[in-house]
């Protein structure tokens, strides 16, 4: 982001073009600008002064620059996590089962991944999946009191009667207990759970030990974890760890002898005591004396196959102050214990998004494979162009810089550098090409892409849980605010909802939402429900805004071309990421519904007559036959919202199915979706209408910097928009299902977003100025959307990515810098390839659409869309 744009005079309509004014190298009055920084006299007979060290540095503080930066963070990042995958390996199972955190609502983070909680119904539906391809599931607890406690807990997480019934209602369940053994068996489940009670490494365990491996029960889990019998008494002598590490070694032999069945063994460290609330019977027992045990059993199974389970102890220790009696873990530890088990063991066979931890990579598609090679020989292509003006370059060949790179890029040509061709900077700007090509542009998104496939399609990077908390929403939602209000300036409009206004309203509308979905805010039913009127605001602009531009212009111009550019600008970026990242259109749920509300819109302002102004002053019967198209988009939604089995069969109808339906062919999310906002849109054409009428018949003034209306109706109308926005808070805050909060929702929104609009607009004050920071990002408001999805979320928006572990503020900001240049450099590709994918030609335009259309003929009978 341009510094120079937030505090200059940038105010044009698009990016490009503010940084090529401010770029200028020559001011009017004769002092030189340097990038925007006028250094010297206005009149221009004044001394000019050396320009400074805060000049010099101000200059490099733009766009270009950041990304820069960006490229070389994620090259340094790439680096480390190679290190880290090539000292610890990249198995997340290791990274679950050693070490982790706890967050702020005391629940545990593993390191490096994701871990989904799992329920009773996911638990079985776990067992039963794999039961149905006749594996067994076996699971075996050994050990001391410590252990048995987990087996217990283990067991309530399979079954919803208490653990010393003897059958559950089906008769499928059974537990049994003895004075050696606890068993629980799910014949339905073909599974089988067993606790075995140790105080220490025995003769029989170990017989016990054999006779399990000769059952054969393949894929088993085993937890173990036994000190020795006289640990109560203290008194640890260097003996008796000796001796305890010569048991602990009789155990390396048979654990290995089951780990070649393909079963895990899992070693449970001794968990620390809080010696202050130990009973009397323990009061010998110190922390120290378990620290030494558990120093001896990490060293004797460190070279093992079974596996020490250090993220056991971690949880425990983190707990210690609720620990039971001071040596009992607390029924919260043990179901984060038992947690980690059911991630362990179920999520590579699950997939469930938010679950990476023990989860395979997905695997890489026919579709994927192709769209990275066309971007690796676009990639080739522009190597050998590079290649070429190089050897150019060295045989004395003058290169040319194109005409529209020398006006982007003015302030590398220094007009006293020496050398043929130009001077070091010039030759180096012509060597490397024009970056205006498309086909630097394909190539450079290629590296994007691949970027987005890392982040998000290996387990190269690591990925968290989300967290929320009040302080963790609020906080950065008013950093943002604060931002925002000290980045404003005097607007070059003066009309209600200019182009600065609407960019600045996207773009604080998606910092909050953006916000929203880091946190996983949606837990709270006020915050969810204003975030879908922020959602909703967006989709009210898209209609206001393209009617106003009908209505102003009266169409002038081809509104086909006008209609594919704006498609083209919308879905670029998601088509594109649905060839590489193998996502279904649906995934990107925003993209759609967008381009459905700009089909259905560009469709009724195509429908003769045309409606403008100038058609009214005309014609006055058009402002009927404006009611009428109103009134019948209205009851077209309303027949599709009433009748569900009338929607379904619409858009399941192939071949745009696959546009509408998830990867697991269902409709619901989009039906969800589009009911939500099914109004919103029409709304938004329907206040644009009422305003530009009034507007016309001067109930109004905005061409001026006054306010709009005179002091006392200004009041009064400033009540109202006031009352309305509080009757949607009072409304989120009162109402207390979802599903009625977003019914009624549909029917209301446009209430506070006119109060907002209001409000905004109302003062002359406020209409005449904007945030330039809020603008900046309203502008790559898509792209920001779009790309959080894979490389500032993760697990496909599930959780967050970590490039910086240990350090979760920190590794926001550095993702957070990362994300918004990727997203900028992704809209300025998209302007680049615009005009030749939509040329202003409407026959053009035709001939790429269908050569479109054939490309996705392949694309489509693979998918099941013929």
């Amino acid at each position: 982001m341009e510094l120079r744009e937030l505090r200059g005079s940038a105010t044009a309509g698009n990016t490009s073009s503010s940084t090529s004014n401010s770029n200028s190298g020559i001011s009017g009055g004769g002092g030189v600008e340097l990038g925007g920084i006028c250094i010297g006299s206005a009149g221009g007979g004044g001394v000019q002064r050396v320009p400074t060290k805060a000049d010099l540095f101000m200059e490099q503080l733009n766009a270009t620059n950041a990304k820069k930066v960006a490229l070389l963070l994620v090259l340094g990042f790439i680096l480390y996590h190679g290190l880290l995958n090539w000292n610890y390996g990249s198995d997340s199972c290791q990274w679950l089962l050693s070490k982790g955190r706890f967050k702020g609502d005391n629940e545990w983070q593993p390191y490096g991944c994701m871990v989904h909680k799992y329920s009773l119904t996911d638990t079985r539906r776990c067992l039963r999946y794999l039961a149905f391809f006749d594996n067994k599931n076996n699971f075996v607890f050994i050990g001391d009191e410590s252990v048995r406690l987990l087996y217990e807990r283990f067991i309530e997480q399979l079954r919803q009667l208490p653990l010393s019934s003897e059958e559950d209602n089906n008769g499928s369940s059974r537990a049994h207990d003895d004075s050696a053994a606890v068993r629980f068996e799910d014949n339905k489940l073909h599974m089988l759970a067993q606790y075995i009670r140790a105080e220490d490494v025995s003769p029989s365990l170990i017989d016990r030990l054999y006779r399990l491996e000769a059952e054969k029960q393949l894929s088993s889990v085993y937890v173990v974890g036994l000190t020795y019998s006289g640990l109560l008494g203290g008194n640890i002598t260097e003996e008796v760890l000796r001796q305890y590490g010569a048991n602990l070694t009789l155990l390396v032999a048979p654990f290995h002898r089951l780990v070649a069945q393909t079963s895990r063994v899992l070693w449970k460290l001794a968990d620390r005591v809080d010696e202050e609330k130990l009973p009397t019977a323990w009061k010998l027992l110190l922390n120290e004396d378990i620290d030494r045990l558990n120093h001896v059993a990490r060293n004797v199974f460190r070279y093992t196959e079974a596996t020490v389970w250090e993220s056991a102890w971690h949880i425990a220790n983190g707990l210690l102050d609720t620990a039971i009696d001071g040596h009992q873990l607390c029924a919260h530890g043990q179901r984060l214990e038992v947690q980690l088990l059911w991630n362990m063991y179920c999520n590579d066979y699950m997939n469930y998004n938010d679950g990476t931890c023990c989860s395979s990579s997905e695997p890489h598609t026919t579709l994927q494979i192709v769209a990275y090679a066309l971007f690796g020989v676009c990639m080739t292509l522009v190597c050998g162009m590079c290649l070429r003006r190089w050897l150019l370059h060295l045989r004395g060949y003058t290169l040319y810089v194109p005409l529209q790179q020398h006006q982007q890029d003015p302030h590398q040509h220094q007009p006293n550098s020496g050398g043929r061709g130009g001077g070091p900077t010039h030759a180096l700007s012509a060597l490397i090409t024009d970056y205006g090509t498309p086909m630097v542009a394909l190539s450079l998104l290629g590296l994007i892409m691949v970027y987005f496939y890392l982040c998000d399609r290996t387990n190269f990077f690591m990925k968290e849980n989300k967290y929320y908390s009040e302080f963790s929403f609020w906080i950065p939602v008013g950093y943002v605010f604060a931002l925002g209000l000290f980045f404003t300036e005097d607007s070059r409009f003066t009309k209600v909802l200019n182009r600065d206004q609407t960019d600045e309203l996207r773009g604080w509308i998606l910092l909050v939402v953006l916000i929203y979905y880091m946190t996983g805010a949606q837990r709270v039913l006020p915050i969810h429900m204003h975030i879908k009127l922020l959602i909703s605001g967006y989709f009210f602009l898209t209609g206001y805004t393209h009617f106003t531009h009908l209505w102003q212009t009266g169409g002038s111009g081809s509104l086909f071309v006008r209609f594919f550019q704006a498609m083209f600008r919308v879905n670029f970026l998601s088509v594109l990421l649905c060839f590489c990242m193998n996502r279904p259109y649906q995934f990107y749920y925003f993209v759609p519904l967008l381009s459905f509300w700009l089909c259905i819109v560009y469709f009724v302002l195509s429908l003769p007559p045309r409606i403008s102004s100038a058609s009214v002053d005309s014609n006055p019967l058009h402002y009927l036959y404006l009611v009428c198209k109103c009134i019948g988009c209205l009851g077209v939604i309303t027949v599709l919202f009433m009748s569900e089995v009338f929607f379904e069969r619409i858009f399941v109808t192939r071949p745009w199915k696959a546009l509408f339906v998830t990867t697991d062919d269902d409709l619901h999310e989009w039906w969800h979706q589009w009911k939500l906002d099914r109004y919103t849109v029409t709304f938004g054409m329907m206040y644009a209408a009422c305003f530009h009428i009034a507007q016309k018949y001067n109930v109004f003034d905005d061409n001026n910097h006054g306010n709009l209306f005179a002091r006392r109706t200004s009041i009064s109308v400033t009540l109202l928009a006031l009352l309305g926005v509080g009757i949607y808070t009072s409304f989120s805050f009162l109402c207390r299902n979802v599903q009625n909060c977003e019914e009624i929702h549909s029917y209301i929104l446009f209430i506070p977003i006119v109060g907002y609009v209001v409000l905004r607009n109302i003062s002359g004050i406020l209409r005449t100025r904007y945030s330039s920071f809020f603008a900046w990002f309203g502008r790559i408001s898509l792209e920001l959307f779009v790309c959080q999805y894979h490389i500032w979320l993760a697990a496909d928006r599930h959780g967050v990515l970590v490039l910086l572990p240990g350090f979760p503020t920190l590794n926001m900001i550095i993702t957070s810098f990362i994300f918004v240049c990727v997203s900028h450099e992704v809209h300025r590709l998209t302007h680049i390839l615009l005009p030749y994918a939509v040329p202003n030609d409407w026959r053009l335009v035709m001939r790429n659409f269908v050569i479109f259309l054939i490309v996705l003929i392949p694309v489509a009978r693979s998918d099941g869309m013929f």
